[in-house]
């Protein structure tokens, strides 16, 4: 909704394509180094000018208040934002960043102004639910033809839980359910006739448990590595019948663009049994040792994860899969208490820096490397494509071998669409634009 009512300089469409926002167009020169915006001729919803001093100042203060986030870091590149003469503004950058644009359309990243929204659409909120309607064309930067408002329409949007939003799309009262994903999955009918309602975004990002503390049974990288091993990733997806969604080993992405090969999936020929006799070996010589030397040598672990009857599942699934290799996992109560969270969390970006940089020590989200946070500034550094994604490779290697993910797919991402109803596309980043939904085709 943030992106429906706030601008950008840019904004994503329904494709997941950068479209202008408040910036008409732009040019990036200097090797990848400067983007250069021009900026629509309009105003900010106080009156005044939006001016490049004025997008300077509102973007320089959101850069800064990212710092310390992953998205902050991903947007570390940029050196400064200069207001320039007449209405343009320009980014330069320490290095090349090519997902720059994409980046730049995050709702995070839009400029929020005195007066009210900036966006496509204006919000009134009613009882249980908010309206959302597109702006006169000409308040876009568009051409406004005296018929516009024939050809839009308002989108009413709810925010409820999905059980509820699933029953009320088959009742036929909406006519979109967006949102969804592996934990609210169990409650849609998945089968064959569904195929015109069900709509799976193929993302790429991280999803798997993340070591929130090297202690205990957790404290031997050893030890970790079994139980990645000890785990049927295919037996795990499988049950919710999902075409596609393919199953990995490793924290980055496989099949990004310029991915030079380096890195490859684990155990990919290794017969399952095999490597959990191999992982119940290595958790027996863990717990001898501990024993030997007065340390607690329970093989137990909690797990945090979110409500629902898909995450129900996969915790079933899990605590069966480690229970075969001596390992009793229980479900957490809190995320802090935990000993592994759940991350599921869709690429912003399709490069490998996305998701390194979710692992950067800065972030205190649980064991990290030093030495591949070292790599990936290194990477970021080369000129080079070749050799900056070989830098990325090898803290990929690095974070694989110390364990503190247990990668097991691609994140899920599902949407409920009435047939006939224009305006949604799938598409790898799960993002779905309200203003193309108030769009009537002709």
């Amino acid at each position: 909704m943030r992106a429906a009512t706030q601008s950008g300089l840019v904004a994503l469409n329904a494709n997941g394509d950068v479209v202008p926002d408040l910036a008409e167009r732009w040019l990036v020169t200097d090797g990848g180094r400067t983007f250069i915006f021009r900026l629509r001729e309009s105003d900010w919803p106080d009156g005044s000018p939006l001016t490049a001093e004025s997008v300077a100042d509102r973007l320089e203060a959101t850069l800064a208040d990212l710092k310390g986030t992953s998205l902050g870091l991903d947007l570390a590149p940029v050196e400064e934002v200069r207001a320039m003469a007449g209405r343009v503004v320009e980014l330069r950058l320490s290095e090349p960043e090519p997902y720059l644009l994409q980046l730049l359309a995050q709702p995070e990243l839009a400029l929020g102004a005195p007066g009210g929204d900036t966006g496509a659409m204006t919000l009134a909120r009613t009882d249980g639910s908010a309206e959302l309607a597109l702006r006169p064309p000409g308040e876009r930067g568009l051409p406004q033809p005296e018929d516009w408002q024939d050809d839009v329409r308002a989108v009413n949007l709810m925010v409820t839980d999905a059980r509820h939003a699933i029953a009320l799309f088959n009742d036929n009262r909406v006519q979109m359910v967006l949102g969804g994903d592996l934990g609210s999955l169990p409650l849609v009918d998945t089968g064959p006739l569904s195929t015109g309602t069900l709509r799976i975004d193929s993302t790429f990002g991280l999803f798997g448990l993340r070591v929130r503390r090297a202690k205990g049974l957790l404290g031997s990288d050893r030890v970790r590595e079994a139980l990645a091993m000890a785990i049927d990733r295919q037996a795990l997806l499988a049950r919710y019948n999902i075409g596609g969604w393919v199953a990995t080993t490793r924290p980055v992405a496989p099949g990004l663009p310029g991915d030079p090969g380096l890195v490859a999936e684990r155990w990919a020929d290794a017969d399952i049994e095999e490597l959990r006799e191999e992982a119940r070996a290595r958790i027996g010589t863990w717990q001898r040792a501990a024993a030997a030397d007065g340390e607690p040598a329970s093989a137990t672990l909690s797990v945090a994860l979110p409500e629902g009857r898909g995450w129900d599942l996969l915790y079933r699934d899990l605590a069966q899969q480690w229970a075969s290799v001596g390992v009793t996992l229980e479900r957490a109560g809190e995320a802090g208490a935990a000993d592994l969270v759940l991350v599921d969390a869709v690429a912003r970006y399709p490069a490998p820096r996305w998701f390194l940089n979710q692992f950067a020590c800065s972030l205190r989200r649980g064991p990290c490397l030093d030495d591949a946070d070292t790599l990936v500034a290194q990477g970021l550094a080369e000129a080079d494509p070749a050799q900056r994604a070989v830098r990325f490779a090898e803290a990929e290697a690095q974070l694989t071998l110390a364990n503190v993910f247990i990668p097991l797919g691609a994140p899920l991402r599902w949407t409920l669409v009435r047939g006939g109803l224009e305006g949604y596309q799938a598409n790898a980043y799960g993002w779905h634009p309200l203003p193309p939904l108030a769009e009537i085709p002709r």
